[in-house]
């Protein structure tokens, strides 16, 4: 039946996205404890995860064509689940239906909280290398030996390499 399908596809959908999730705090720690071979592939894993998750709505869009076929809609319409569910009649199915629904927008949102934490850390952490760059290049080379301070120009100190200041 198509519509078992479909509910056993976003079941799948929901699994891959929790996946995700265990993934996106794998990355979290990674991030906090400046482990580079450990972010890079948890990486790696998420992106085979993405591509695993594309095929699952690819499989997701063919199971609700399937059942709208069943219910004798023959146009290829791109319906949400809401409107998928005002097509199911029976009362436990719907119920089914709009379950999984909420239990996907659940998990989808707690990986998008995830994903705005992660990407504030990388955001951190390259303003923190950013920073050490500046601070390290801040300074002259000729400010490292001693000079008499009535020798010492008043030109103005070189900014740093990267000052986008202008």
């Amino acid at each position: 039946m198509p519509l078992e399908r479909l509910i056993d596809v976003l079941e799948q959908l929901r699994e891959a996205h929790e996946q995700l999730i265990a993934l996106g705090t794998q990355k979290k720690e990674a991030l906090i404890s400046n482990k580079v071979e450990q972010l890079i592939q948890v990486m790696n894993q998420e992106s085979k995860m993405s591509r695993h998750i594309e095929q699952l709505d690819d499989q997701r869009q063919q199971a609700a064509y399937e059942f709208l076929q069943e219910r004798g809609i023959k146009s290829k319409l791109n319906l949400n689940i809401t409107e998928l569910s005002r097509l199911v009649f029976d009362v436990e199915d719907k119920q089914r239906l709009l379950q999984i629904q909420k239990n996907l927008a659940d998990t989808l949102g707690e990986l998008k909280k995830l994903n705005e934490l992660n990407q504030q850390l990388i955001k951190q952490a390259l303003s923190y290398i950013d920073f050490s760059i500046e601070s390290m290049s801040y300074y002259a080379e000729s400010e490292a030996v001693y000079q008499r301070p009535a020798d010492k120009s008043t030109s103005a100190v070189r900014a740093g390499l990267f000052d986008t200041r202008a």
